[in-house]
């Protein structure tokens, strides 16, 4: 599949979502801005994926990246972030959101585990109490130590490029 058909609306994502729950597919949701992807991400992306066998990315809008990061914020669009995550193997749907939270996605597609990095806490983390009163999981990923977009947006600022 062409990664531009992974990206879809709330309603098409729906559809999807209940697809895969008739195939007993374990969703897994995670979210973010993703705006310059790198060896973090991909690592993440990758074991939240393993927590199941199909993955939403909610993907912030750069309207909502914009107030999450500063008025310099997002480096690249959201198409240009979204079809690059779309690329990955391992990303099965992504769904852009405006919202400052992914809870109307959560609550719409209700997946079956949601997944964010161990830097939250299952208490903080958005959705959470809904998806455990539906059933499903909440897990926390590692991060990679040394790795971050404003690290290495800084970097290049240090350089002059």
């Amino acid at each position: 599949m062409e990664s531009k058909h992974k990206i879809v609306d709330l309603d098409k994502g729906l559809e999807i979502r209940a697809e895969w729950k008739k195939n007993n597919e374990t969703v897994v949701f995670t979210n973010g801005c993703f705006d310059i992807v790198h060896l973090g991400h991909v690592d993440y992306l990758e074991q939240a994926r393993a927590q199941g066998s199909k993955m939403i990315l909610g993907l912030n809008t750069d309207s909502s990246v914009k107030k999450l990061k500063g008025e310099e914020r997002p480096i690249n669009n959201e198409y240009a972030r979204a079809r690059l995550l779309a690329a990955f193997e391992f990303i099965d749907m992504v769904i852009l959101f405006g919202d400052d939270t992914p809870i109307n996605l959560i609550n719409e597609l209700m997946p079956d585990v949601l997944v964010k990095g161990a830097d939250y806490t299952v208490e903080n983390i958005v959705g959470a109490k809904e998806v455990m009163a539906n059933g499903g999981e909440v897990k926390t990923i590692t991060l990679v130590e040394g790795f971050s977009t404003t690290s290495i947006i800084n970097k290049i600022r240090k350089v002059g490029l």
